[in-house]
C-alpha cells in the first residue's frame, strides 16, 4: 500500500467509527427519551420521581456524549491525507522505533493493510508530544523513550 492509501484507510476507519458512536448514542438518546414518556404514564410517587430524576441524568450524560461526536465530526474533515509535512501534523503517520501513529482522532490500534497504526488526536497526550516533532527527534512517554525515524 501506498502512504496515500494507508491513510485513506486509516481516515476512512476514523470515519466509520464516529458515525458508529453518532447513531448509538442517537439511539440511546431516543431510547431514555421514550423511557421518560412511558415514566411520565405511571404514577408511583417517590419511585416514578426517582426514576424520571435518574433518566433525565442518563439523557444529560447522553447528551454530553452526542456532543464529543459532533466535535470529532467537525475534525475529520480537516484532516489533510494528500499534504505532505517533515514535522508532525494533523494527517501526519510519524514512524517510532516503538509504534506507527496516525495524527487524527484518538480510536486506538487500527489494522491497515498488514500492519497495525495508532490513531490518535493531535491534543491528546501522545498526540501533544508528537506535533511539531522532526525526524530524528526522540522524547518520552509513559517512562518509555521513543525516537520518530520517519513522517509521511
Amino acid at each position: 500500500m501506498t502512504v496515500t492509501e494507508i491513510k485513506a484507510s486509516l481516515l476512512e476507519q476514523c470515519k466509520n467509527t464516529v458515525y458508529k458512536r453518532h447513531d448509538k448514542i442517537k439511539q440511546t438518546i431516543s431510547d431514555i427519551e421514550e423511557s421518560l414518556l412511558e415514566e411520565g404514564k405511571s404514577s408511583a410517587g417517590d419511585k416514578h420521581e426517582t426514576g424520571r430524576a435518574m433518566l433525565q441524568i442518563d439523557r444529560e450524560n447522553a447528551g454530553k456524549q452526542l456532543q464529543e461526536i459532533e466535535n470529532l465530526q467537525k475534525i475529520l474533515p480537516k484532516i489533510d491525507i494528500k499534504a505532505t509535512s517533515d514535522y508532525a501534523r494533523l494527517g501526519s503517520l510519524v514512524y517510532t522505533n516503538n509504534a506507527v501513529y496516525f495524527i487524527s482522532i484518538s480510536i486506538g490500534d487500527v489494522l491497515a493493510g498488514t500492519r497495525h497504526y495508532l490513531c490518535v488526536a493531535l491534543h491528546s497526550p501522545i498526540g501533544t508530544l508528537l506535533s511539531g516533532k522532526k525526524k530524528g527527534e526522540n522524547f518520552s512517554f509513559n517512562g518509555k523513550e521513543f525516537s520518530v525515524t520517519s513522517i509521511k
